[in-house]
């Protein structure tokens, strides 16, 4: 992360991006709890309602908590601050559920459960889980690089969201008030497809990391509305499957698996992809800090190593040495996306971060050579 300075011009906007979050988190939760924990759905019985989301979250979030290794390994080379991470899982979770559930059950009943699941989730579930992902694109830019930055944000507030939507779909299952059983919703939607929504929201993510590194002020608006019109369609596609097998009197695997293996294949190679050209990026634009002596050839390659993070951490004096390789891709990364700036003749705030960042490499260096 970049050092605080005696004049930090995106305190207040990191400031209101924290009300808002804070507030919209809050109405959310409170929505959630007047949805899916009043009397009508279980019965009369709010003991049982408690008790079977209860029994819901002891299915749903462990699992979640295996998933969140997975974006971690492809952020490897700047890893995101965990307190990020939270704000957008925790967003996903309460404020993107809490405002999707009440409008997509009001569609469902006036426009049929089809419709409901086909259109309007797909439009309104990807909007509020958006949402996350312009609050840390806008509220908190220093630590949204590009694309990369862009999934991984996505997929945290994906499975925030997931996590929630499996708990309701846990406990309906659960106590009796699904057609599925819960064994079969389980495997379903545990198992098989629990990267689905993260698939979805990343496009979105996509859209705003691309807009990030653009240097077009038309394609910088242009990326995130693409990006959100590709969730929302992927979304639609796979609801429309789901719903289609349901007409059909077909078991939902043998339309939702191919479609599954396609979108997983094809999205797998292009994060792949993505990560190693990041790698790159940062080989790149730090040579020439080992040149003017802001790091040695030894921490450059380590730097550059996919993960260097790790070898930093799990070793001797592991909090300062993780540190020091962290500030170094990060110094990296806000070199190129200045000198893209510059290209485009634009202005970034990437520019105030250099001279901080080697401050602060060479503050680490010194006190790694003290102790």
């Amino acid at each position: 992360m970049v050092p605080n300075t005696a004049v930090d011009p995106e305190r207040g906007r990191r400031m209101v991006g924290l009300a808002l979050f804070v507030l919209g988190s809050t109405l959310g939760g409170l929505l959630l709890h007047a949805l899916f924990l009043v009397p009508p759905l279980f019965g009369h019985d709010p003991i049982a309602a408690y008790t079977a989301m209860a029994y819901g979250a002891a299915l749903a979030f462990p699992a979640v908590l295996l998933y969140m290794t997975f974006p971690r390994l492809l952020d490897r080379y700047d890893p995101e601050p965990t307190w990020a991470l939270a704000l957008v899982f925790t967003w996903g979770a309460l404020g993107a559920c809490g405002f999707s559930a009440p409008i997509n059950s009001v569609v469902a009943a006036i426009a049929g459960e089809s419709f409901g699941a086909a259109i309007c989730a797909p439009i309104v579930e990807e909007f509020f889980k958006g949402l996350s992902l312009f609050g840390m694109f806008y509220f908190w830019r220093r630590e949204f690089d590009g694309v990369i930055d862009g999934i991984i944000y996505a997929t945290f507030a994906a499975l925030g969201f997931a996590a929630v939507e499996n708990v309701v779909y846990y406990a309906r299952a659960g106590t009796g008030h699904a057609t599925v059983d819960l064994t079969s919703i389980f495997i379903l939607r545990g198992i098989v497809t629990p990267w689905a929504h993260p698939l979805f929201t990343s496009m979105t993510g996509i859209g705003f990391g691309l807009s990030r590194e653009s240097t077009s002020p038309f394609a910088r608006w242009l990326y995130p509305l693409l990006g959100y019109a590709a969730a929302v369609f992927l979304h639609a596609v796979w609801n429309g499957a789901a719903v289609l097998s349901t007409a059909l009197e077909i078991p939902l695997v043998v339309l939702l698996l191919p479609l599954w293996f396609v979108f997983v294949l094809g999205f797998s190679g292009m994060v792949l992809a993505l990560s190693l050209r990041r790698g790159r990026i940062i080989r790149e634009y730090l040579q020439d800090e080992v040149l003017i002596g802001t790091l040695t050839r030894e921490e450059f390659a380590l730097v550059g190593s996919a993960f260097g993070q790790f070898r930093a951490r799990t070793g001797p004096q592991g909090k300062l040495r993780g540190e020091l390789i962290a500030t170094a891709a990060r110094l990296a990364l806000s070199k190129w996306h200045a000198t893209r700036a510059m290209q485009g003749q634009m202005r970034t705030i990437s520019f105030d971060f250099i001279a901080p960042l080697r401050e602060r490499i060479a503050q680490l260096r010194s006190e790694l050579a003290r102790r």
